[in-house]
């Protein structure tokens, strides 16, 4: 293949890349956290948000959790591997929450303005 016709693919291929890119970020401005559940832990444990932004759980772990609000404001379902749970988060504040099913699993949120 010539390398002018070499150099064309990749351009195009960097552009359908980009494109899908831009095609999962969603609304201007919306964005999402993702909190592994992994080896009886939330990973990371503790995470600073914007207003807005949504966080979703993914259970990586090969038993049921999860996620419990510490003052019970809201509570997953028991996720299977391979579940997830997403929350948003509007208010500035810190939300402190743990695993239903493995109280000793902790994390936290800082959501800022």
């Amino acid at each position: 293949m010539p390398v002018k016709n070499a150099t064309a693919v990749i351009g195009l291929a960097i552009a359908a890349a980009f494109g899908a890119s831009l095609a999962c970020a969603g609304p201007a401005g919306a964005e999402e956290v993702v909190v592994k559940i992994e080896n009886f832990t939330f990973n990371p444990p503790e995470v600073t948000v914007k207003a807005g932004t949504t966080i979703k759980w993914e259970n990586d772990d090969d038993i049921p959790h999860s996620v419990v609000e510490e003052a019970t404001k809201f509570r997953s379902k028991p996720l299977d591997t391979g579940e997830s749970f997403e929350m948003s988060f509007k208010d500035a504040g810190t939300v402190t929450y743990f695993c239903g099913l493995h109280p000793h699993m902790k994390g936290k949120i800082t959501v800022t303005p």
